[in-house]
């Protein structure tokens, strides 16, 4: 008997390492979906830019998330023997690489606002600092109950702040340390004339779209599988993602009225919203909360555009601080056993913990990326911004023609 239990536990932490590891890899291949999503929405001169960014930024994240992240966010460190290490099957270092490729999400997010102008190693420092101590910060307020924000929330408003795969933990963080940066880094030059905005079209529609996909698909490892154990898979969580991301596509198709770069990010606002009440929502508000998410997305997108001359190249601001923060209420909303939802959610819980994290992503990239601004500086200078990023970082441009 002892034989056959010693079995079953070895397979069943087997099970939980392989299915995390899974949900790893196809989070991990979602960073090819932020690259071709920005290589498609650039201009040709800034796309080998846009891809190198995005995978120097993986590796950067990595290193910061290894020695520094998961340590703020969890007290957990990997200097110990491989021995200790891979014990448990090595769950503790696969569930690492799993969060790990949250965190690099930020910089990825990030990338997406500040593209065609900013200066390359300089963003990869800021990306080092805010993967190595202010995402991972308000990760382990929410996600390891850190600091006891969570236990005040609970003993307020009767139950904890709820992000199950990220809303607000991730999207939201991302994108409002993405507004700052785009903020301090201005306007691209000729972005504007007569105070009328001057149209940059997407060099690649089929990139564009391909960029779309991948990340799509990748999502439904971003959120199922945030459960890190395989007796906690839901396939509520899988069919919500689902609805979600065909209430964004719609809305956007109506809302957009038709542009393809609006169709192929409106099912990326949906699951964006969706990743906090994913596990706790009905179906049908989940396809409420994603086209609520789609149609603000195109809104928001056209107003800042035209009204605030907010230079978010792809819109990371309105499709992950936005969404995110819309993402983070509607849990609260929809969640809700009045709505369809299984509760235990406190909707006064939902918005203080999505301003929170809103504050600490606010401060944290002011003080991040305004050290840096001050000291070497953000942006590249006129005449290799005209250039492009390209042939100005790289030396190399997209084509043998270029």
């Amino acid at each position: 008997m002892e034989n056959i239990n010693s079995a079953v536990e070895t397979l069943i932490q087997s099970s939980n390492t392989l299915f995390i590891l899974l949900g790893a890899i196809m989070v991990l291949a979602m960073h090819a979906g932020f690259a071709f999503l920005e290589v498609g929405t650039v201009r040709q001169k800034n796309q080998v830019n846009a891809l190198v960014k995005i995978i120097a930024d993986f590796g950067f994240s990595a290193i910061a998330y290894f020695f520094f992240g998961y340590w703020v966010a969890y007290d957990t460190t990997f200097f110990a023997s491989a021995e200790q290490l891979s014990a448990n099957n090595g769950y503790e270092l696969v569930k690492f690489f799993f969060l790990m490729t949250f965190a690099a999400a930020i910089p990825a997010i990030v990338s997406g606002g500040i593209a065609e102008r900013a200066r390359f190693y300089p963003m990869l420092v800021a990306s080092f600092f805010i993967v190595g101590l202010v995402y991972p910060f308000f990760e382990g307020v929410i996600w390891n109950s850190n600091y006891g924000f969570q236990d005040w929330l609970t003993a307020t408003f009767g139950a904890p702040f709820h992000d199950f795969a990220g809303s607000v933990v991730v999207h939201a963080v991302g994108g409002w340390i993405a507004l700052v940066a785009v903020i301090m880094l201005g306007l691209r030059h000729g972005r504007y004339r007569g105070g009328r905005l001057v149209a940059f079209a997407p060099s690649n529609i089929p990139f564009l779209a391909l960029g779309a996909w991948i990340l799509t698909i990748g999502w439904f490892g971003f959120n199922v599988m945030s459960a890190q154990t395989i007796d906690g898979i839901s396939g509520l969580v899988a069919v919500n993602s689902l609805m979600a991301m065909v209430g964004g596509i719609v809305a956007s198709l109506f809302v957009g009225k038709n542009d393809p770069g609006f169709i192929h990010n409106g099912p990326l606002a949906g699951l964006v919203a969706v990743c906090a009440g994913s596990d706790l929502m009905h179906p049908i508000g989940a396809l409420i909360t994603g086209a609520i998410a789609g149609a603000l997305f195109v809104w928001l997108f056209t107003y800042i555009q035209n009204k605030l001359h907010l230079d978010d190249v792809l819109g990371v601001w309105p499709l992950h601080g936005v969404c995110g923060a819309w993402g983070g209420i509607a849990a609260g909303i929809f969640g809700s056993s009045a709505f369809g939802g299984l509760g235990g959610v406190s909707l006064a819980s939902q918005v203080v913990g999505t301003i929170a994290g809103i504050i600490v992503a606010l401060v944290g990239a002011f003080i991040v990326y305004g050290v840096i601004k001050q000291t070497v500086g953000l942006r590249l200078t006129a005449e290799e911004e005209y250039n492009g990023a390209d042939l100005s970082i790289h030396q190399i441009g997209s084509t043998s023609e270029d």
